[in-house]
């Protein structure tokens, strides 16, 4: 009985990981072709076509795994990697990306990291700090921040490397 219930266990984890890369795989389709579509600005033909290949090695990467990298875990770093630049970043391709994502119904939703980091008036890591550094041009000349806003990220960019200097 002990034995049943295990492989109960185990099948449930591999169809969870197996609905969870199925789904990405989708995903990383839809970015594939925006990229396509409407390829960022500055990017060239040769830098595209450099990331399409690297999301095509993701995607057999999600689902043909090693056995040891099939798992939950392993899938949240590809998740990572695929949805970073749809989350940080800005233009037609994103907002394509995240069009695409809601019609296909995926499990997916679209983080306002900046709209978090205002409302709390603090930088809790790096992975924000690095967010910050990053956008905080292209966000202002597209206005998506105001002056005052800006003016606020630049006191939190100092107040956070003023508490890792410590």
């Amino acid at each position: 009985m002990a034995l049943n219930c295990y492989f109960n266990i185990k099948k449930m984890k591999k169809d969870k990981y197996e609905e969870e890369s199925i789904n990405l795989a989708k995903a990383i389709d839809i970015s594939i072709d925006v990229i396509k579509k409407f390829p960022p600005k500055g990017w060239d033909e040769k830098t595209c076509q450099h990331v399409i290949n690297v999301r095509l090695e993701s995607k057999q990467n999600v689902l043909n795994p090693f056995p040891e990298y099939r798992n939950l875990k392993s899938l949240k770093y590809e998740v990572e990697g695929i949805f970073t630049r749809f989350q940080e970043g800005h233009g037609v391709e994103v907002e394509e990306f995240w069009k695409e994502i809601k019609v296909q119904n995926l499990p997916y939703t679209r983080e306002n990291k900046m709209v978090k980091i205002l409302r709390r008036k603090k930088i809790n890591n790096i992975h924000e700090y690095n967010f910050v550094i990053d956008v905080i041009v292209p966000y202002q000349q597209e206005g998506l921040i105001d002056k005052e806003e800006v003016s606020l990220l630049n006191n939190l960019i100092s107040e956070f490397e003023d508490r890792q200097k410590k």
